[in-house]
This record gives structure tokens, C-alpha cells and sequence, in this order.
């Protein structure tokens, strides 16, 4: 039995399916008694490499936001919420699976497509009647794998798959469901004697992939405002071109920054944050327009802290605002990001909350949301207590869990708030264990572990339960 027909059996009998050493039941689609029949549109705006102190509503002075600023007056902030991981692949996996990266199947940013045995949340809406697209940047499976996004559940699907082919914004090409979709662009692939193919640096620029990107999500929230859909907007917007070294912040226009006394890679961060806000209000405007904003839950995050790549420098705008590091560390400026969720009439305006949730909470709030049961065996724990203040309790978690299988490798617990990181662990897998308390030390200055060895051995005990064998990603010892 081949392994697609293989898995359509195993949905069909509900028996279980493994992703990287977690086995879990796929649900039954029966609506709950609970939720209403009236789905609601389910929309994720993700950005790539947004930092937490990058949005005015998190305390940004210089950079323009309003339309996510007014997401936030409308909705919900969230001030202790975090990314899949610190770089994007596994965040994306993260999201998609509801796995966090010590039992979902990619755990670094080499290429790992995802198997038809893994099952994505765009899975799990499909099957309850959902319409289904991803506009943006995938990055969890190359042309003709089995971790495309049409053969992980999405209906439509338009943007880049490869993580280095994103980093243009100026692509000879898109695809558009499995057919490439040729651009007016032109692309040098050659950099300082290297190929850098599928990226490059372009040098005619004709097509802005971020502006296109808006254009489609446009036109699919208008196909599909008769039935329930879900939308996974995946900007890429602010990461940078990497090829295109200190010019790697590429935007059309540098207004409303262009008379700025500042470097040229700063004006061109500032410019690519607000061009998106610009179409994230174009969007909510568009759900306004047809009718739908009260019928259409709405999240905003982003898939790891700020970068220092293509000139940009975190510290010029406090890009991580008051956490440590930036994107690469599993420190808090790596992972806690910004997160706002918006559902007029249902999430209070102006809401804050301090609840402890990651990317793996997405997908069993969707389930939710949809009325159906999210499968046995993930991470995730729906946050929709939180979300419409029902009078059920929320549920929080034992503790939050990373591994990053970069430099050298990393791993990071919170445990209430309590942080535990340890690098290095390819070196050394039974290696120190730094501890800060985030109560009192946000900014994980004050290394405390020599004075709470409970709390380490704790933590550590953690770090070794918390994951899976992975034949990608194996830690030593």
C-alpha cells in the first residue's frame, strides 16, 4: 500500500498516524454541541522576522502601524506569546501541526519537506468544510514533494516554497498551486562568485512579490465570501534579501522615511513594516466591504524575532524591545513575539492578555473554532477561553519547550516564569543550564541557576522527556 493511499486509510478508519515520533488520532469532523454551525473565516497574518518591540501597540516610537495598532484596539494583545522556533521552517511546521519542535518533524531551516503522514491544521479545516489558501511563503517542502502546500490540505496556494528563493523580493518566478507563474522580474544568481539559485539579487524590478501577495489575498477573501475559508496570509515582509548584502532591505519606496537622517538598510525596514500594514488594513478593509468582519476571526504574529540580515541593525528601532537577542537565539527576543487576534462582537476591544501561549495553541483554537476535535497526541491547547473570556477555565501549560538544531544547538524551557537555556549541545547534551526568573528579569540578564539547583534539575528533566527522536534532527548523549 502506497503511503498517500496508506494515510486516506488510516483517516478513514481513525487510526493512528506518527509525525516524528508522536503518535496522535486523527479527529472525527462532528460539529460539538458547543460551538455554533455559523464557522467563522479563520485568517493568519504572518510576518517574517517582526520583532516584538516592532509595532507601535508594543511600544515601537518611530515606526508607523496604525492599521495593526487599530487590530489591537479592536481585539486582543498578547503580551507572553511565542514562535514555533527561532528561525522559520520549524516555526511554520510549529504552526501548521500544533507540534512544537521536540515532536514535529522539522527542527531547523535545511529542507526537510513534510510527509503525508503528517497532518496540517489546513487538513483538519478542509475536511470540516472549509475552503483553504495560503498566500506568501511556505517553506516546508520543495516543487514536487510531498510537503507542497496542495498536498498538505490547502486548496489554493500562491507564494514562494523555498525559504531562499523568498528572499527576493524581486523573483523571476512564483508558483501559483504546482505551476510556476513567470514574473516580469529579472535575476542575477551569481553573488561574489557563488550560485545562489533560487535566490538571487534582481536587477530589473518590475514585480514586488509582497505587493502581489496583497492582490491575492484580496481576490481570494472575494471567491470565497459565500462559505466558511481559511486563510494563511504568509508576508515576508520585514525579512531581508540576504544575498544582497547591506542592500538586502528591498522595498519599492522608502516614504513616508525616505527624508530620514538614517543608514539606507534602516529607512528600507521602516518602509517594508508599514507597507504591510498599509495592506493589512486593505484587507480589513475588504472584510468590511463584504460583510464578513463580524463573522472572521483574525490573528496577527510573527515567526521569530528581528534579524540582523541585509543591513538591518535590531537595536536602530529596539526591534526586540525589552527582551535579549534577536532572531537565531532561543533567549526571549528570538521567540516571544507579538500577537494580536481580532473577532468584532466576540473578543473584547482593547482586551490584554499575559495567558502563556506558542504557535502550537493555533491549531486546536481553529479546531475549536470550527467544531471539531483536534487530534490526540499535540502540543497545542486551544487559547479560546481566553479569547472570548467564556466562563470555562483556560487551560495553561506545564511548561513551553524549543530546540533549535543550529549553531551548535539549543534548547529552552518556560516553565511559568521561569526560563531555562542551554546551549551548545551538540558539544555538550548534559551542559549547563542557564535560569532567569522573567517576572523580575524580562531582559534574562541575571543568570540565577547556581542559587535554585530545584528549578534546573527541573527543567532539565524537561528538556529530556519533552522531545522525540528525529532522524533529521538527533540531539547526542
Amino acid at each position: 500500500m502506497g503511503e498517500q493511499t496508506r494515510r486516506e486509510f488510516l483517516k478513514m478508519a481513525g487510526f493512528a498516524a506518527t509525525s516524528a515520533g508522536a503518535s496522535f488520532m486523527l479527529p472525527s469532523c462532528a460539529k460539538k454541541e458547543k460551538v455554533s454551525l455559523n464557522k467563522p473565516n479563520i485568517i493568519f497574518i504572518l510576518a517574517d522576522d517582526l520583532g516584538y518591540g516592532d509595532l507601535a501597540c508594543f511600544g515601537q516610537e518611530t515606526i508607523k502601524t496604525p492599521n495593526i495598532d487599530r487590530m489591537a484596539a479592536e481585539g486582543m494583545r498578547f503580551t507572553d506569546h511565542y514562535a514555533g522556533s527561532t528561525v522559520c521552517a520549524p516555526s511554520r511546521c510549529v504552526l501548521m501541526t500544533g507540534l512544537h519542535t521536540g515532536h514535529c518533524l522539522v527542527r531547523g531551516n535545511a529542507r526537510v519537506p513534510l510527509r503525508p503522514s503528517d497532518v496540517t491544521l489546513a487538513e483538519l479545516l478542509k475536511e470540516a468544510g472549509y475552503t483553504t489558501g495560503i498566500i506568501g511563503k511556505w517553506g516546508l517542502g520543495e516543487p514536487d514533494s510531498t510537503g507542497i502546500p496542495n498536498r498538505q490540505g490547502f486548496d489554493y496556494w500562491f507564494g514562494y516554497l523555498n525559504q531562499r528563493h523568498a528572499h527576493n523580493y524581486y523573483p523571476k518566478y512564483l508558483w501559483r498551486n504546482e505551476q510556476k507563474v513567470e514574473l516580469a522580474n529579472e535575476v542575477n544568481h551569481i553573488i561574489d562568485g557563488r550560485e545562489r539559485t533560487p535566490g538571487g539579487v534582481a536587477t530589473k524590478r518590475v514585480e514586488y512579490s509582497h505587493d502581489l501577495f496583497t492582490k491575492e489575498a484580496l481576490s481570494f477573501v472575494e471567491k470565497n465570501k459565500e462559505k466558511p475559508f481559511f486563510l494563511y496570509l504568509a508576508y515576508t515582509i520585514p525579512h531581508a534579501n540576504n544575498e544582497a548584502g547591506n542592500e538586502g532591505m528591498e522595498v519599492p519606496s522608502l516614504e513616508p522615511y525616505a527624508d530620514k537622517d538614517w543608514p539606507e538598510p534602516q529607512k528600507g525596514h521602516a518602509a517594508m513594516i508599514t507597507r504591510r500594514d498599509r495592506d493589512i488594513g486593505r484587507l480589513m478593509a475588504k472584510l468590511k466591504a463584504l460583510g464578513l468582519d463580524d463573522n472572521t476571526f483574525v490573528m496577527f504574529s510573527s515567526d521569530n524575532g528581528p534579524h540582523k540580515e541585509g543591513g538591518a541593525d535590531p537595536g536602530f528601532f529596539n526591534s526586540s524591545g525589552p527582551l535579549r537577542d534577536y532572531k537565531r537565539a532561543l533567549y526571549e527576543g528570538g521567540i516571544r513575539v507579538p500577537m494580536i487576534a481580532r473577532w468584532p462582537g466576540k473578543i473584547s476591544a482593547g482586551s490584554l492578555s499575559d495567558h502563556v501561549s506558542a504557535f502550537w495553541d493555533f491549531l486546536p483554537t481553529c479546531c475549536e473554532l470550527a467544531g471539531i476535535e483536534s487530534p490526540k497526541g499535540i502540543d497545542g491547547i486551544s487559547m479560546l477561553p481566553t479569547l472570548l473570556g467564556q466562563g470555562r477555565r483556560q487551560k495553561k501549560h506545564e511548561f513551553l519547550y524549543w530546540e533549535f538544531h543550529e549553531q551548535g544547538k539549543k534548547q529552552a524551557i518556560r516553565m511559568g516564569d521561569w526560563k531555562g537555556v542551554r546551549l551548545n549541545v551538540a558539544k555538550n547534551p548534559n551542559g549547563p543550564i542557564e535560569l532567569y526568573n522573567l517576572k523580575t528579569d524580562i531582559a534574562e540578564q541575571h543568570n540565577i541557576a547556581e542559587q535554585h539547583p530545584e528549578i534546573v534539575a527541573k527543567i532539565e528533566r524537561y528538556m529530556e522527556s519533552a522531545r522525540t527522536p528525529s532522524e533529521h534532527w538527533p540531539l547526542p548523549g
